[in-house]
């Protein structure tokens, strides 16, 4: 929106002569419904003349900046930038940096709300440790999948956050995705993009540092990624006292359902080299609406009290991608059952069942090759099977292309690399694109 005090015009015209009145700015004339200024022409009838082009002009000015205030903060909060809070976020100062708890600006990614969880960070609610297995619950203490968004006119964003466990990274992916956070921020044209990474110290669960500084001046809303393979009990950001920090806009209208992601490790976030690279995180960005991530690190096992907990989520979209964690027997026997439970609750909610990705080395390598194309058609069978029963809304998205066809998106023939995510994301999107965009 251009600037009132760079461009104006006369708006009202009067008669063949096209007599004008006063200027009015044309930054804010959008606001005016057609309808409006044509009853405006005609009232009040009884001015004569010059008195009453002037009233005309004058009564629509007041009109246009009575709209301009009420209709611009909703506009700028459908940009996802929000306005300020009346009240200000409670904050905590030390060494001229005001600190945020992250649960007062809002957790995304939870697919039930925050009062049914044990810790502020978890993935399943505290009533599941009495019906998942012990393997689950306890990585569902991992934050994958969730983030903070903010807005923020500040020079420099810091950070603090408590890890839950001290193994800070793997022998086949980073700190930095392990424990780390990952920092986006909307640019000029409404696309996420990438600023910072902050790393884990080298030893330690309590974690502080500047996440990025020397930032240009502007309000702009950001996101940040907590962890894909640690727990998270406590995270503060920070700015400079003289900064300013709130809550960000809500989910565009029609966008507010979360697509569900339910799976193994490559689900979780491994071997991606920061949070934001997985590829549910990448289609979050995409989609412009929350992700929940129910990757469970060798447990995705399309279990039925899983399934009675996915069912309570409403979702846009299902993505059941499990085959990774089971043979082609368990394949066959879980689909069908699962399918069930999800569609008794939801029955027109899309499902998509994804093949099993096939291992990097599986052209040279028999067994493995045999083990991906059992998968693949047991996991087709059930698909078919399901169709035929009338099952509506099913979808179904191949394992051929998830890692691409150059054989180099794996960092150990069966995890993603960075590389393998995009590829992951590209291929998820030929399904999503036309049930979520």
């Amino acid at each position: 929106m251009k600037s009132p005090s760079i461009y104006r015009r006369r708006i009202f015209e009067r008669g063949r002569r096209g007599r004008t009145g006063t200027p009015v700015p044309l930054g804010w004339c959008a606001l005016v419904p057609r309808p409006l200024g044509y009853a405006l022409a005609k009232w009040p009838p009884s001015l004569p003349g010059e008195f009453h082009m002037h009233f005309q002009a004058l009564l629509c000015q007041r009109v246009v900046y009575l709209l301009a205030l009420i209709l611009f903060p909703l506009s700028v909060g459908s940009m996802g930038v929000a306005a300020h809070a009346a009240d200000p976020l409670p904050a905590t100062e030390r060494d001229g940096i005001r600190f945020v708890d992250a649960r007062n600006v809002g957790i995304e990614g939870q697919g039930w709300p925050a009062a049914d969880f044990a810790t502020p960070f978890d993935r399943l609610p505290a009533k599941a440790e009495k019906t998942v297995r012990p393997d689950v619950w306890n990585l569902s203490h991992h934050s994958a999948g969730l983030s903070v968004r903010f807005v923020a006119d500040t020079p420099a964003i810091h950070a603090r956050w408590s890890l839950t466990s001290p193994q800070l990274a793997m022998k086949h992916m980073p700190a930095t995705g392990v424990s780390g956070l990952d920092l986006y921020a909307r640019d000029g044209q409404g696309n996420w993009r990438w600023v910072a990474c902050a790393a884990p110290n080298a030893e330690g669960q309590e974690q502080a540092g500047v996440v990025v500084d020397g930032l240009q001046p502007g309000r702009r809303e950001w996101l940040l990624y907590l962890p894909l393979y640690n727990g998270v009990s406590n995270l503060e950001i920070g700015v400079p006292v003289s900064a300013t920090i709130g809550r960000a806009a809500a989910p565009l209208p029609g966008r507010e359902k979360p697509i569900v992601f339910y799976g193994t490790s490559i689900t979780h976030g491994a071997c991606a080299s920061r949070p934001g690279m997985c590829h549910t995180a990448i289609l979050q960005r995409r989609y412009g609406r929350p992700v929940v991530n129910l990757g469970f690190s060798g447990n995705g096992r399309m279990e039925p009290e899983m399934a009675e907990l996915l069912a309570e989520i409403d979702a846009a979209a299902f993505c059941i991608d499990c085959c990774p964690n089971l043979d082609g027997t368990a394949t066959a026997a879980r689909t069908g059952p699962l399918v069930e439970i999800l569609r008794k609750s939801h029955p027109q909610t899309p499902i998509i069942l994804v093949e099993d990705r096939r291992y990097a080395d599986g052209w040279l390598v028999p067994g493995k090759r045999a083990h991906n194309d059992a998968n693949h058609a047991a996991l087709r069978k059930a698909f078919d099977d399901l169709q035929a029963a009338g099952v509506p809304g099913l979808h179904y998205l191949g394992g051929d292309d998830l890692l691409g066809d150059d054989g180099e998106g794996t960092v150990d023939s069966s995890h993603p690399t960075d590389l393998g995510f995009v590829d992951h994301a590209k291929a998820f999107t030929k399904v999503l694109d036309p049930l979520v965009r």
